[in-house]
């Protein structure tokens, strides 16, 4: 990772308190998450996106292609748009048909290739792609949005606000595929390209296009156009389960790397010893758009319903905090975080991410630090000594749990045969446990701690008896170089709500409107309030956006 000591900055948040679970279902979207960051970086270089090919029939089925350059090199999405019969849409994974799909191409496609791809994108990973496919996705259309916004235009009317308020988008991609799954390229194809070295680039690029052409298709239909104010509030809806899960537990060097960068950023901003007039104007007008916001923010969810509603009531109180004393005196955003420890963790965090919205120029840099090349490795050449000290310095939650109580194992994780997703059982009251995916580091990680003898034993030859704990080991070595790297709770647990860790991913994609349906899955929206094609230079200032139309 690059050096992020530069410039100053205070003591960043401890990874005890940043990495529970609790606090990670908080997390809120930034300037430093994935699609903002792609989103400045098309502003910088002036790109522009064309629509070369429209075929579409006069009720919308057809297909279209959109270009765009970035960083010295052309990006195409094909988009194909069929006639599917209302009984056969469904976001679940084993759906076989859509009403869109979409391939990200590398290049621009000639009459041949765009022929290739209106045939294989429907089929999705039934059909066969090539390392010129970056992006394989589908979504299918929030009917009553849709058919309403259409109605509308149709009828010389724009759609009811408080209908696009309601749902946010005309649809909702169901997977957005990448990094070589399904014989599409692989990541490291792209992953040396100016714009396109950050986490999940191609993937922001494709839902970014496709957000474009779900605005194009609706006034296609309709024969009108939407206003701009209703296009900008349309952003892409997604269904996100359970799959998303395991990913921020194995890969721990990338997770490290996101909460690093994001912490950092607090850090520098925490050490900006005196606040300019047009900084605390700034930061005022975010507050009331964060208060817009909420006000906004509706979820049948009883969980999410009861933190939203507690933000709510927080919010003028941490409103009135922010008194001219407050602003224009010492570290004042320093001072603003310390005592955010007053109101509930959501709050803090929705503190935190605002905070670092108007110091661009101060944070953006670290983006570049988002990814990594690297993986974990073993270093068999410890002493067992050692590697019990690590253990004793930071994994003391881990150890002291109990896993042989029933809370304390109550889940495993699991890849389902038949929709090859994971998925996490009750293990006192389902089959399959013998199957479990090894996603229980914490218990892991303890049973290390009891076979490991305290002396100089050389690792290697303490695993060679016990291979079972060689990836606990592993685990433990990592976290001693990476604090960032592990979800510091029970993942087994009674109480392991895994919407936590999917949000927290989310919000390093740049989502927000999160709409729980239940402790494993949730509705979300990207790209609202996000610039349109020809308003790139906007694309500093989109947190949050609040409906004014």
């Amino acid at each position: 990772m690059k050096d992020l000591a530069t410039p100053a900055r205070k003591p960043l948040r401890s990874p005890e308190k940043v990495m529970r679970l609790r606090r990670m279902g908080a997390a809120f979207p930034t300037r430093l998450s994935f699609l903002p960051t792609l989103l400045r970086r098309l502003a910088v270089e002036g790109s522009q996106v064309t629509r070369p090919v429209w075929q579409m029939s006069p009720d919308g089925f057809g297909h279209a292609t959109y270009q765009v350059g970035l960083g010295g090199h052309d990006y195409t999405l094909v988009a194909v748009s069929t006639d599917l019969p209302a009984d056969q849409r469904t976001d679940r994974v084993i759906a076989t048909a859509w009403d869109t799909t979409y391939v990200l191409y590398d290049g621009i496609p000639d009459a041949a290739e765009i022929a290739r791809i209106v045939a294989a994108a429907p089929r999705q990973e039934a059909a066969r792609y090539t390392a010129r496919d970056l992006v394989l996705s589908r979504a299918n259309k929030s009917v009553r949005l849709f058919d309403h916004a259409v109605s509308a235009l149709k009828a010389g009317r724009q759609p009811d606000p408080a209908k696009i308020r309601e749902t946010g988008y005309l649809m909702r991609t169901t997977a957005v595929y990448g990094n070589g799954k399904f014989g599409i390229a692989d990541r490291a194809h792209i992953a040396d390209r100016p714009g396109m070295s950050g986490p999940f680039m191609a993937e922001m690029l494709t839902v970014w296009l496709i957000r474009g052409f779900t605005h194009d298709l609706a006034e296609h239909i309709a024969g009108a156009p939407l206003s701009r104010a209703a296009k900008r509030h349309l952003g892409i809806g997604n269904a996100t389960g359970l799959g998303m899960a395991p990913f921020l537990v194995n890969h721990p060097l990338l997770l490290d790397a996101w909460m690093q960068v994001r912490e950092t950023a607090i850090a520098r901003v925490r050490a900006i010893p005196t606040l300019e007039a047009d900084q605390i104007g700034r930061i005022y007008d975010l507050v009331t758009r964060a208060a817009g916001h909420l006000a906004g923010w509706e979820v049948p969810d009883t969980i999410a319903a009861k933190r939203i509603a507690t933000m709510r009531a927080e919010w003028p109180v941490f409103a009135g905090t922010l008194t001219p004393e407050m602003m224009t005196g010492p570290d004042p955003i320093d001072r603003i975080i310390t005592q955010s420890a007053q109101f509930s963790v959501d709050t803090q965090e929705l503190i935190a991410a605002l905070l670092l919205e108007r110091f661009g120029d101060l944070i953006d840099g670290l983006t570049d630090c988002m990814a990594t090349p690297f993986v974990p490795v073993l270093d068999p050449t410890m002493t067992c000594a050692d590697l019990a000290a690590l253990i004793a310095q930071d994994w003391d939650w881990a150890c002291a749990t109990d896993y042989d109580c029933t809370e304390g194992c109550a889940r495993f994780w699991y890849v389902s045969e038949a929709k090859l997703e994971p998925r996490l059982g009750n293990r006192h009251t389902e089959e399959g446990a013998d199957l479990e995916s090894p996603l229980d580091i914490a218990r892991r990680v303890k049973a290390l701690a009891g076979d490991l003898p305290d002396d100089a034993t050389p690792l290697g030859r303490f695993l060679a008896d016990h291979p079972a704990h060689r990836a606990a080991a592993r685990r433990v070595q990592t976290l001693a170089r990476h604090p960032y790297a592990e979800i510091r709770d029970n993942l087994i647990g009674a109480d392991c709500l895994p919407i936590d860790i999917l949000r927290c991913k989310l919000a390093f994609f740049g989502a927000a409107k999160f709409d729980p349906k239940s402790d494993r899955w949730t509705r979300i929206t990207l790209c609202q309030g996000a610039p349109l094609f020809d308003e790139l230079a906007t694309a500093d200032d989109w947190w949050l956006p609040v409906t004014t139309f």
